[in-house]
C-alpha cells in the first residue's frame, strides 16, 4: 500500500524551498509532507494571484488549496469521525469539483469569482483539517483513502503550477512566480547522445496495467494482455530546435500533416507555435527567458504532436508501446518536482519526467475495468470519453507519484500542461 518512498527531514523555514526527500512507509509522514509542499508552492502568491482563473480548464490556486482540503474533510473526517463538525457548511458547495454524489457545487467556470473566502481563510481551513486528520493517520481502515487523498493532492500540486503559469502568462508584464535562480536548466548527462537514436522492441504478447499491492488509480487496472507488433521508439524527447525546423518547413501552414479536427483548430485559433513561445523566448514560472533549443518542446496539443510525427515520417507511440518501452526504467528518475521552484523541462534521459508525452491511444477502460465503489468511483471512470492518454510525467510532477502504468488524460486541443512528445515507428 506504499504510495511514496521517502525519508523524513526537518521542516524548512518559510523562506526556504521545501525539498522532497525519500520517506519511509509512513502514511502520516507522507500526508504531512504533501500538505506542506502545497503551501510551499503557493507561498509567493498574493490573494489576487491565488484568486484569478484564466480559463475554464484551469482553476485558481486558492481553489486548489481548498479543494484538496475538502477531499480529506469529506471522504475521511466526515465519514470516519462521528464528532466532526464541518469547518464551514458552505465550503462543500464551493470546493466540490465534479462529484455528483456529493451534491450541488459552484460551476467550474465561476471558481475565479470567489473573491471570498480570502486566501487567509483557506489557509486556516487547511490548518483546521490537518489538525483533525492527525487522529486518522494511523488507522488501517483509513489508509487506502488517505493514500488516494495524497495522490489527489499531488495531482493538484502540478495543476496549481500549470494553472498559475497560464494565468501569469496573460499578464502583459510577464510576471515571475519564482526567482530565476531556482530554475533548473541543466541537462542530464545521461540525455546526451544521438537525438535520432531509436530503441527497437520485438513486440509480441505483453502485460500492461498496474500489478502488485502498491497504490494505483482504478483506471490503471486490471492488468491485462496486449498484442504488439514490432516497433521502435525514440530515446529522446523532441526538442525546441527540432520544432523550430518543423515551423520553418511550414509545418503549421500545410494541412497535409494535420488531422481534420487539428487543422480546423489551427485555422480557427491562428496557431503558429507552441503555447508560451514569443520570438526567441518562452514564458516560464520565472518570467520570459531565452528559449533553450536543446530542451524538450512542451505545451503542445495532441494535434500538434500528431502533425509533427506525420511530418517527420513517424507516429506517436500507443499507450501499450510506451508502457512496454518504460518497463525497465525507474519511475522516480528523470526531471520531476523536488522543490518549490520555477519548474521548466530539460532533457533528462529515460522515459520519465521533463514533460508528459502524448500517445495515440484513447483514454478508455481496460477490459474488466470496474470503478471504485462510492463517490470516489467518479474520480477517473466518468472521463473515459474523447480524451487521449499521456505517459511519463513532467518536471511539475512530484517525484514518487508516477508508475509505468500511470494514465494521464486530456482532450486533444489542450496544451497548458507540460506536454511534449517522443516518436515511434513500425518495424
Amino acid at each position: 500500500m506504499n504510495l511514496l518512498s521517502r525519508q523524513p527531514q526537518p521542516a524548512s523555514s518559510a523562506d526556504e524551498p521545501a525539498v522532497v526527500q525519500p520517506l519511509p512507509d509512513d502514511l502520516a509522514q507522507q500526508f504531512r509532507r504533501t500538505r506542506k509542499l502545497s503551501l510551499d508552492l503557493a507561498r509567493h502568491l498574493s490573494d489576487a494571484d491565488a484568486t484569478i482563473q484564466s480559463m475554464e480548464d484551469a482553476s485558481p490556486a486558492k481553489w486548489h488549496l481548498a479543494h484538496t482540503t475538502w477531499f480529506f474533510e469529506t471522504f475521511l473526517l466526515r465519514d470516519f469521525c462521528d464528532d466532526h463538525a464541518l469547518y464551514d457548511p458552505v465550503y462543500p458547495f464551493l470546493f466540490n469539483s465534479y462529484y455528483e454524489a456529493e451534491g450541488e457545487r459552484i460551476a467550474r467556470f465561476s471558481r475565479g469569482m470567489l473573491s471570498r473566502p480570502p486566501l487567509d481563510d483557506v489557509l486556516g481551513y487547511r490548518r483546521f483539517v490537518d489538525a483533525a486528520m492527525e487522529a486518522l493517520l494511523d488507522r488501517a481502515d483509513c489508509a487506502r483513502l488517505i493514500e488516494l487523498g495524497i495522490a489527489h493532492e499531488q495531482q493538484h500540486q502540478e495543476l496549481l503550477l500549470t494553472d498559475i503559469k497560464h494565468a501569469l502568462s496573460l499578464n502583459p508584464l510577464g510576471p515571475a512566480l519564482f526567482e530565476s535562480d531556482t530554475l533548473n536548466c541543466t541537462h542530464d548527462s545521461d540525455a546526451d547522445g544521438d537525438a535520432s537514436g531509436w530503441t527497437e522492441h520485438a513486440g509480441g504478447l505483453v502485460d500492461i496495467g498496474h500489478a502488485g499491492d502498491g497504490f494505483a488509480f482504478d483506471c490503471e487496472t486490471p492488468r491485462h494482455r496486449h498484442w504488439l507488433e514490432p516497433f521502435a521508439i525514440l530515446r529522446r524527447l523532441i526538442t525546441n530546435r527540432q520544432w523550430e525546423t518543423f515551423i520553418a518547413a511550414g509545418g503549421y501552414r500545410d494541412p497535409a500533416h494535420w488531422l481534420s479536427d487539428g487543422w480546423a483548430w489551427v485555422c480557427k485559433n491562428s496557431i503558429a507555435a507552441p503555447l508560451y513561445w514569443r520570438d526567441d523566448k518562452a514564458f516560464t514560472l520565472a518570467g520570459y527567458l531565452p528559449r533553450d533549443p536543446d530542451a524538450p518542446v512542451t505545451h503542445i496539443s495532441y494535434y500538434e504532436a500528431d502533425a509533427y510525427a506525420a511530418w517527420a515520417g513517424a507516429r506517436l507511440p500507443t499507450e501499450a508501446e510506451w508502457e512496454t518501452a518504460a518497463a525497465g526504467d525507474d519511475p522516480s528518475s528523470g526531471q520531476q518536482l523536488d522543490t518549490a521552484c520555477a519548474v521548466h523541462p530539460v532533457q533528462s534521459g529515460g522515459m520519465f519526467g521533463s514533460c508528459w508525452q502524448w500517445t495515440r491511444s484513447a483514454y478508455l477502460p481496460y477490459s474488466g475495468f470496474k470503478p471504485a465503489a462510492g463517490a470516489v468511483g467518479e474520480y477517473n471512470g466518468k472521463f473515459m470519453s474523447g480524451q487521449l492518454v499521456l505517459k511519463g510525467g513532467s518536471c511539475a510532477t512530484v517525484r514518487g507519484h508516477l508508475r509505468a502504468s500511470y494514465r494521464n488524460f486530456f482532450y486533444p486541443h489542450m496544451r497548458w500542461q507540460f506536454t511534449g512528445l517522443r516518436l515511434a515507428r513500425d518495424i
